[in-house]
């Protein structure tokens, strides 16, 4: 048991756990929100390590045991009994050290984080704008399927319907973790409610999944914001087109990807309150800071680790939905899947469960597990 590499892998985390389990009880540690919420995280992801190695080692104990006994036993009846626990151990193995492998990768930090969604339509005109809308119904069934909290926070609707921009946040357990493999081009293969020769056309969607930024995940300098208030348009009666409750921010900050100094410009016209709409744009702001600094710090490690499932490209083409043919093809890992129907309901849980697979395989080279 002393020669296994994997045992090896595992040394000092037990430590570490115990250590971590004292810190979050210290009342110093709880005063200070922003380490007590990175120990609380450290905490639960070294107590998932920490109970599989404990099952592992149990595992190779049993082995061990039931080797020596069928070594050294006579009766029959033991050995058939040694012999049923060596096979029933050996044949769990695999796959406690393939979970044991999984929880040793070097977690994401945003991967718990919750998500802002943009989705625009691209090439394709009104199609395009439609195809929008049905990829917002789906996330939005599949955010109902995952418990998650869904917020509308910007929009541009189609001429014949769709959108030609929709901008969203989801909040809940892990989202953009499991989002983050949505972002790219979703192409669309299908006749469109306009055609009248029954032509298949293709128009394309493109799908922008960033974690949500924290307050104190980026600096601004809230008194250089320049506020500026409007009546907000559309329905919700004469109160809307009285009351100057839209916000729109102006920000001059400097563009870590080209080092100039740029203006940000975010309107909020989501509710009728004019702070909650100043805290939204505050927030939206955050994120977009946030996500170029992310950027910038992707494009400098791109050389040394790239994933083939999540890079993040939003100008990458990821998915074909092909119409006539009930048919989801995801190119990143060829998998196709013949009931697009039922995917264009919510159900996309399998097929970003097989891209978690194939990026943890990557990673797992990678870490030389």
């Amino acid at each position: 048991m002393e020669d296994n590499p994997l045992l090896t892998k595992l040394d000092g985390f037990d430590a570490r756990f115990e250590e971590v389990a004292t810190l979050i009880t210290d009342p110093d540690v709880i005063a200070d929100r922003k380490r007590y919420v990175k120990l609380t995280k450290e905490y639960h992801d070294l107590e998932k390590i920490v109970g599989a190695e404990r099952r592992y080692r149990n595992l190779l104990r049993s082995i061990e045991e039931a080797k020596t006994m069928l070594a050294g036993e006579s009766d029959e009846e033991l050995r058939a009994m040694a012999r049923e626990e060596l096979e029933l151990c050996q044949a769990s193995l695999p796959g406690m050290e393939e979970e044991i492998k999984q929880l040793l990768l070097p977690a994401d930090p945003e991967d718990s984080k919750n998500a802002v969604v943009e989705i625009r339509g691209g090439t394709g005109g009104d199609e395009a704008a439609l195809f929008a809308g049905d990829l917002f119904r789906m996330y939005q069934k599949f955010a109902e399927k995952k418990g998650w909290s869904l917020a509308v926070t910007n929009t541009s609707e189609g001429a014949s319907g769709g959108y030609k921009e929709i901008c969203f946040s989801l909040t809940g357990e892990d989202v953009y973790g499991v989002m983050k493999y949505e972002s790219g081009v979703h192409r669309v293969q299908r006749v469109p409610a306009t055609e009248t020769q029954g032509r298949v056309h293709t128009s394309a969607a493109t799908v922008a999944v960033l974690p949500e930024a924290e307050e104190f995940d980026v600096e601004i300098n809230e008194g250089a914001i320049k506020w500026d208030t409007f009546r907000s348009g559309g329905a919700g009666g004469q109160n809307v087109n009285k009351v100057e409750s839209g916000v729109r921010l102006r920000y001059m900050w400097k563009n870590p990807l080209t080092g100039e100094e740029d203006e940000i410009l975010i309107e909020c016209t989501e509710t009728r309150d004019q702070p909650k709409n100043k805290e939204r744009a505050l927030s939206r702001l955050r994120t977009y800071i946030y996500s170029r600094e992310r950027e910038k710090y992707l494009s400098d490690i791109a050389q040394r680790r790239k994933t083939l499932v999540s890079t993040g490209d939003r100008s990458a083409k990821i998915r074909t939905y092909n119409f006539p043919q009930g048919r989801m093809t995801d190119h990143r890992i060829n998998y196709t899947e013949y009931n697009l129907s039922s995917f264009m309901d919510g159900e996309i849980q399998e097929c970003i469960d097989r891209l978690m697979i194939a990026e943890n395989a990557e990673r797992m080279k990678e870490a030389a597990l």
